[in-house]
């Protein structure tokens, strides 16, 4: 795909400190998802937007994927510290999050229904360790039916710092 015609935006959903990571928990100063959109920011040279929550998550890894397995239970829409002014100027979004119990943090959801995709082409990225995209691609499509959802791609997140090709061939660059 050509990016130098299209505006774009890398926004992402990342969460340092305690993660799991390759079988253990181990404390990220930055989180894979960040890391990824980082490496997608400098290939582009798009603009970049952090999805943050209101409301903290545990520092504790274990208490974080409780409080995000309740999230989905109820169908929460975690309110966001900070919005994109200006979404109708983007044409691409690359969609960044990290796969929590089988999709996007609710934070990301929250995201999603904020503004109107028509017309906009998705591209997400999703690190993992172990279960890939879960069905996040068919969220995506089905919060926001009027844009062009592409296949995304997956990073298992004890090797994301070496991804930078797979990032590159996915992005065609």
């Amino acid at each position: 795909m050509e990016y130098n015609n299209k505006k774009c935006l890398v926004a992402y959903f990342s969460r340092k400190g305690n993660n799991y990571v390759s079988g253990s928990i181990v404390n990220l100063p930055g989180g894979n998802t960040e890391i990824a959109a980082t490496m997608i920011q400098e290939l582009t040279e798009c603009d970049m937007f952090q999805i943050d929550t209101v409301e903290v998550y545990p520092v504790d890894y274990t208490e974080t994927t409780e409080v995000a397995q309740q999230e989905l239970r109820k169908n929460v829409r975690p309110e966001l510290k900070s919005h994109v002014d200006n979404m109708e100027s983007y044409d691409v979004i690359f969609l960044g999050y990290p796969n929590w119990w089988g999709t996007m943090p609710m934070g990301v959801f929250t995201f999603l229904e904020e503004y109107d995709f028509s017309g906009k082409t998705i591209l997400p990225f999703c690190t993992h360790e172990g279960s890939g995209m879960g069905h996040s691609e068919s969220d995506i499509k089905r919060l926001c039916p009027n844009a062009n959802v592409l296949k995304g791609l997956s990073i298992k997140g004890g090797s994301v710092k070496n991804a930078k090709n797979d990032i590159s061939s996915w992005l065609e660059i």
